[in-house]
């Protein structure tokens, strides 16, 4: 996905109506638990989750201003039954140079958030998308993979929504440029501080010590883990990498295909990556939580003869013929690519307006 600069993040906030309502009462869908290859609700019967993403916590201390606006039209209106959140490790111990008070305004904000999903009877996944390479305060960002302060994170995000039938724990957003060995077992690993252009090198953390973590609070919601190369693949998972979970409500794997090159996999076509990914979810329970096509910085090939609506309106008819759970990027104006125009809430003509009429089907 790609994030917004700043100048526009303003323009946002300047546009949008904070949402300023007390929080709602507590009122918690069904619990979910994994069985097999399926996701399912307390009576035993599977559940189909359709939902978006809703951007801005992990690069803003307040959400902008209308995060709560966001998720609330996203859930009332737009009628989607789970939403993603992306939070960053940072901003939730007020790690970020804008905060000054330890990150209890930000922790506050998500507890609002998750407490309006809820009570709109739909799920939330809080989603770990931005960390900073063991050092608290440098390069926030997305990264290869977690490190040391993500095992802090959820240390202490698990234990306030343990067993919150609502909330959904998401490791570690798209693990890139590492191979199955690392995401399994972490390692050294170098990168670039983005900022400062000094190569940085970091103890990461496999997503089964996060996943440890999480179990070791006494949290036995539902983990979502994506797997390598962007979380577009998840084949090496059935290599032995599988997460078992006696003690908690089991494991969603999570996949992220967007229409751009991927290392190992090229430029796969819908067909073909939805072949190869049925072949997992034959075994696994599989959960696709971001797509959208971007053609401006992603183009087509002259043989594919389709474009951004073709591809998102092909891409939706193909999840709900397979029956996976999906949750699109981005409720945002400037998260590309966008489901929305602006902060009206008008969809997209070429995404947000299909994504919008799928998420009618949880009317059914």
């Amino acid at each position: 996905m790609k994030f917004p600069v700043p100048a526009l993040l303003s323009a946002c906030a300047a546009l949008c109506v904070l949402f300023a309502g007390a929080s709602p009462a507590f009122s918690a869908p069904a619990p979910l638990h994994v069985q097999g290859n399926q996701l399912l609700d307390s009576t035993g019967h599977p559940v189909r989750l359709r939902g978006v993403n809703c951007a801005s916590m992990e690069w803003s201390t307040n959400g902008e201003g209308h995060i709560l606006r966001t998720v609330e039209v996203a859930v009332k209106n737009w009628h989607a039954n789970i939403i993603r959140l992306p939070l960053s490790q940072d901003r939730w111990f007020g790690k970020a140079p804008d905060q000054h008070d330890g990150g209890a305004s930000y922790r506050a904000l998500v507890r609002r958030i998750v407490d309006l999903v809820s009570s709109n009877n739909a799920y939330i996944i809080l989603d770990l998308h931005w960390s900073d390479m063991g050092h608290w305060g440098r390069d926030i960002g997305q990264h290869r993979l977690p490190d040391r302060n993500s095992i802090v994170f959820w240390q202490h995000l698990a234990p306030a929504y343990a067993n919150n039938p609502a909330v959904l724990f998401d490791l570690y957003n798209e693990p890139n440029h590492v191979t199955w060995d690392e995401w399994y077992r972490g390692g050294r690993l170098t990168e670039t501080d983005r900022k400062s252009g000094d190569t940085v090198t970091y103890d990461a953390v496999g997503l089964p010590e996060l996943f440890r973590t999480i179990r070791a609070t006494g949290a036995k919601n539902v983990i979502v883990a994506g797997g390598i190369n962007w979380a577009f693949e998840v084949d090496g998972i059935l290599q032995g990498r599988e997460l078992s979970d006696p003690q908690g409500d089991g494991v969603v794997y999570a996949v992220h295909p967007y229409p751009h090159p991927y290392e190992h996999l090229g430029l796969e076509t819908i067909p073909q990556w939805s072949a190869r990914l049925q072949k997992f979810a034959d075994r696994l329970p599989l959960i696709v939580t971001e797509f959208g096509s971007l053609e401006k910085s992603w183009p087509f090939p002259p043989s594919w003869h389709t474009n951004d609506e073709g591809w998102n309106r092909d891409t939706l008819r193909t999840l709900e013929a397979h029956h996976w759970n999906w949750v699109a990027w981005d409720m945002h104006p400037y998260a590309e690519p966008c489901l929305i125009t602006g902060c009206d809430y008008t969809p997209t003509p070429s995404f947000g307006v299909w994504v919008k009429q799928a998420l009618a089907k949880n009317l059914e």
